[in-house]
């Protein structure tokens, strides 16, 4: 673990190069495993209402893996009664809590909380009561942030791809991105709540974001999966924590 930052791994896009030829393989769970003997601290899925990568049975054997190895499975969800019910049912280490679209490619943006109050607060109480740790997946909005807070999540995710495409693109409102970020970061843990980072990081982008002090988490999966054609599913893991150190000890130098 990098300075107590932890790397969560996102198998989602194994399924999704299975899904694409009706097959067996590549296999999720043995992603999960891999990434685990890696170095990953958890491993992240997001089983969406479509299921165009993720499957119900997928989730099935990640629990079972994740709970073998006394690692954490984090299931990425949206607010639907089914949704609710397949992890009451399964009982994941925790829950983030994300918007869907279904004609989305990707998670576009972060969790409407404020909007959604009434609708989230319960499902986050409920879950805290069955022991599922909840994060919600939010922009770096000051008044998302207190929303968070609000409907009783511990944790929150900050959603830092605006900042990573700035990155790429060479775009000048980079520095304005990781700004917000880091005042979102340092005003959710004034609150008491965990901060974790994802979506869009790669070799890039991973070390301004990984030497922000109140992340403790950052949930990296495509970039990864893509990388692992080129060199290996295990050295790309091997790499990005290499990175995440680096960043963590210039930060405390």
């Amino acid at each position: 673990m990098a300075g107590g930052l932890r790397l969560g791994v996102n198998i989602d896009h194994v399924a999704t190069v299975r899904n694409a030829r009706g097959e067996g393989y590549p296999d999720p769970v043995r992603a999960a495993e891999m990434a685990l003997a890696a170095g990953a601290d958890g491993i992240t899925a997001h089983l969406r209402e479509d299921r165009r990568h993720i499957s119900d049975a997928d989730i099935d054997a990640l629990a079972a893996t994740c709970r073998k190895r006394g690692r954490p499975l984090n299931f990425e969800m949206a607010v639907t009664p089914e949704m609710e019910a397949i992890a009451l049912s399964h009982l994941p280490h925790a829950a983030c809590l994300v918007p869907e679209r279904r004609e989305e490619v990707t998670t576009e943006g972060g969790l409407n909380v404020a909007r959604g109050h009434n609708a989230i607060a319960p499902v986050v109480r409920r879950f805290v009561d069955a022991g599922i740790r909840v994060s919600c997946f939010i922009d770096a909005d000051l008044e998302q942030v207190a929303a968070a807070k609000d409907v009783g999540s511990q944790v929150i995710e900050l959603h830092v791809g605006a900042f990573c495409q700035a990155i790429r693109e060479r775009a000048p409102e980079a520095q304005a991105h990781l700004t917000r970020l880091r005042a979102a970061a340092a005003e959710a843990a004034r609150l008491g709540l965990e901060v974790h980072a994802g979506h869009g990081m790669d070799y890039e982008t991973v070390k301004p974001i990984a030497a922000i002090p109140e992340f403790m988490e950052l949930n990296i999966g495509h970039f990864l999966i893509g990388e692992a054609i080129f060199i290996g599913l295990g050295p790309a893991i091997q790499r990005m924590r290499a990175l995440m150190d680096e960043a963590r000890a210039v930060k405390a130098a």
